[in-house]
């Protein structure tokens, strides 16, 4: 029961991931990223890793897409920008990302529905504790380096976008 699931989801993902690499406008590429890394999550909950899905969902597709769209925000084109967002508006654009994360809420409903405690694929249950002597363990150097480059992006971020609003300030 739970492979065609796996599929649906695996598919969702892979198909966001490139509608997200092709799209030109950032605001939609976020769009897409989000879809895929909710797919992704939904993947994870199916292999029985449900604080993984969670960890995906609250850090990845909240935090970091949050932080991608600060950026977004903050090197802001002026009044071009608000003639492309009065098309972002149109209900046509938003079809294709609303049906993807409509197929990933059905396939978690269905494998909610299932048993509670046991993966819908074959594995084991990963819990937070195992979750947490990983990371905090023999992991730990590869967290303090994604933390540190995590935060060098933001401080480039920060300072290329003051840059760019200073050299529009001039003009």
């Amino acid at each position: 029961m739970g492979y065609w699931l796996f599929w649906i989801a695996g598919g969702i993902a892979i198909l966001s991931a490139f509608a997200a690499i092709t799209r030109m406008n950032a605001s939609h590429a976020l769009i897409y990223l989000v879809i895929t890394l909710l797919s992704i999550a939904v993947i994870f909950f199916l292999l029985g890793a449900p604080f993984a899905a969670a960890l995906e969902i609250v850090i990845y597709a909240g935090a970091i897409v949050v932080l991608f769209l600060f950026v977004v925000m903050m090197l802001n084109l002026g009044r071009r920008a608000v003639e492309r967002e009065r098309q972002w508006l149109l209900p046509g654009i938003w079809v294709i990302p609303a049906i993807m994360a409509g197929a990933l809420f059905i396939v978690l409903g269905i494998a909610l529905s299932g048993s509670e405690h046991e993966a819908v694929i074959e594995g084991t249950m990963v819990g937070p504790k195992e979750v947490g002597r990983s990371l905090l363990g023999p992991y730990i150097l590869g967290v303090e380096l994604a933390a540190v480059l995590l935060l060098a992006a933001l401080v480039g971020a920060f300072h290329l976008g003051r840059r760019y609003i200073e050299e529009r300030r001039e003009k």
